[in-house]
């Protein structure tokens, strides 16, 4: 790395020399790229493109009737965690058509954070599945919106069909110590499982 570059906070530190890689999922419209933006140091890269009639076809708007984006590629974002640590971020679409974009996104990842929607648990099934059939970890973060009903952890888990070591946190994807909160535990659950 060129020197000249070592202030600018877009380039990783000289002392940076593990980088991990963590997967955000979840269904569509679930705060997936808010989530990535909260905890990003940089300004994260973003695939977002305005929906169109055609994908209104195929992608479930039942109880998000505002979304009027959707993430088509991914989002990536970066954190540093200390001087020779960076977390890659990588959000992924929701959507099954993207499922082949999908598996490559989780491939060498640590693990991933699953953020759910209580107005629409149901759709978290099929992530839930794929991170499964991947062997890949996950803790679940129930992403808090205004309307949103609220349920205590004993009824999420089993409407997730959720395994007690699972964890399950509540999170709001729009607020940088609660997004980090949801992260940690996910971090945390890592950290037991090597």
């Amino acid at each position: 790395m060129d020197s000249v570059h070592s202030g600018d906070a877009r380039y990783l530190r000289d002392s940076v020399q593990r980088a991990v890689k963590v997967v955000v999922a979840g269904p569509f419209g679930v705060g997936k790229t808010t989530l990535v933006g909260t905890l990003s140091e940089i300004r994260p890269l973003r695939t977002e493109e305005t929906m169109t009639q055609a994908g209104a076809t195929v992608d479930d708007l039942d109880g998000i009737k505002d979304k009027t984006t959707t993430t088509v590629a991914m989002d990536f974002g970066r954190l540093t965690l200390n001087d020779d640590l960076v977390l890659f971020l990588f959000g992924a679409p929701g959507q099954a058509r993207f499922q082949q974009l999908w598996r490559d996104l989780t491939y060498g990842a640590l693990g991933a954070l699953v953020l759910a929607d209580t107005r629409r648990l149901d759709q978290s099934f099929d992530v839930i599945d794929r991170l499964e059939e991947a062997g890949l970890p996950y803790a679940v973060a129930v992403n808090d919106f205004p309307d949103a009903p609220v349920y205590d952890d004993e009824r999420l888990r089993k409407a997730l069909d959720l395994l007690p070591e699972t964890p399950l946190v509540v999170c709001d994807a729009r607020n940088p110590a609660s997004a980090t909160d949801a992260l940690i535990t996910l971090v945390e659950h890592l950290l037991t499982l090597s």
